[in-house]
């Protein structure tokens, strides 16, 4: 009986134990012959699961990033424009302050004049009250003295030629105040368009600018870089284009025909200028800088001369118009080389086919070859 009662006990008990395993939650069931039990576990689900294999995102090609370089220097190229458009605003603002500073002065000066004559006026007027209001020519005929006649005619005629004195004096100052005032009010209204015009070429700049950055930064660092070696590559091109027009073999031969070296020399001033640009290198650019910590292209250029000593236009725009122009063949150490066909860019020529100038946002000050982009002309500011 016992044993009986232990043999239903164990059967219970394996039942039990069944049930637990069967309901735990993750229990595989096979459908194939019951066999000989597995003692390895049943993988689950995640585990069994081989992740989906992940594909780097295929390069560029080249063309596409010539693509990109071609909007680069398209934002950048707009980005100049509107630079030597800031940079013209800004010296007309200057001179603008200091012309209204010289009204202002001369204004001041004509008021504080005015002011002294209508005091003589007035004094004048009370003098003649003090005397019965009787006027000097009246008094004069009335007199029966006759010793006094001298003196009184004498009197008379210097009195009348100060009153016509005094009233064209007054007459010629008020004049004068009128057109320095009308004068500062044009001028005045012309300060704020320049500098309306000023704030417009910054926006200008910041939003050309923005954009660039925004499409470089889509780039990954391979593709900036192959980027980089694309414009080396572009720049040693039409560096080897231009020196194969001989261009540097003409600049010899006029030299030797000039009995000087084989290049033409700097002058004094435009060696000056030279060591002043090479002292910038490395130095960023900054658009509408004039230095000391950075620059921008014509920045640069303006400041090199006047550390030598001969002032020059802000803008390489206005660098081209005013500045003695001289054939690239016969350019020399000093010289500035202006590009692209609306003046956009300056550089200093250095001599040996190379240029040091101030790229665009993004770059320092560098030597780079004098035909690396299109030229415009060449100046020279110690003519």
């Amino acid at each position: 009986m016992a044993r009986g009662k232990r043999g239903l006990l164990a059967v219970a008990v394996t039942v039990v134990c069944a049930v637990t395993v069967l309901a735990a939650p993750g229990t595989a069931f096979a459908s194939a012959p019951a066999g000989p039990a597995d003692p390895s576990p049943a993988p689950s689900a995640s585990a069994s699961a081989t992740p989906a294999p992940t594909t780097a995102p295929a390069p560029v090609p080249d063309a596409e990033l010539e693509k990109v370089r071609a909007q680069l220097d398209g934002l950048y190229h707009d980005a100049a424009v509107a630079t030597d458009a800031y940079n013209a605003a800004e010296e007309k603002t200057k001179k603008q302050s200091v012309q209204l500073a010289r009204l202002e002065k001369r204004t001041d000066t004509a008021r504080k004049k005015l002011a002294e004559l209508k005091d003589q006026a007035g004094a004048a007027a009370r003098a003649q009250y003090r005397d019965s209001g009787m006027p000097p020519m009246a008094r004069f005929l009335l007199s029966d003295n006759p010793e006094h006649f001298a003196d009184g005619a004498g009197t008379l005629l210097n009195g009348a030629r100060a009153t016509k004195k005094l009233i064209a004096e007054t007459d010629r100052v008020e004049r004068e105040l009128k057109r320095d005032t009308d004068d500062a009010e044009a001028r005045w209204k012309k300060l704020e368009r320049d500098r309306k015009d000023k704030a417009a070429a910054q926006k200008t700049i910041q939003g050309k600018i923005k954009d660039a950055e925004q499409l470089e930064s889509r780039l990954e660092k391979k593709e900036k870089e192959r980027l980089a070696e694309l414009e080396r590559q572009a720049a040693r091109k039409a560096q080897t284009a231009w020196l194969e027009t001989g261009v540097l073999k003409k600049q010899a031969e006029a030299a030797e025909a000039a009995s000087t070296s084989a290049e033409a020399k700097a002058t004094s001033a435009g060696a000056r200028a030279v060591a002043f640009a090479t002292a910038q290198l490395g130095k960023p650019y900054v658009w509408g800088a004039e230095g000391p910590d950075s620059y921008d292209c014509s920045g640069l250029t303006s400041q090199a001369w006047a550390d030598a000593g001969t002032p020059i236009p802000r803008t390489s725009q206005e660098q081209w118009k005013q500045l003695p122009h001289v054939d690239v063949t016969e350019m020399r150490p000093g010289d500035l080389v202006i590009y692209f066909a609306d003046a956009t860019h300056v550089g200093m020529y250095v001599g040996d086919g190379k240029i040091i100038h101030a790229p665009r946002p993004g770059r320092t000050v560098t030597i780079a070859g004098a035909g690396t982009m299109p030229i415009l002309g060449v100046v020279r500011p110690d003519a």
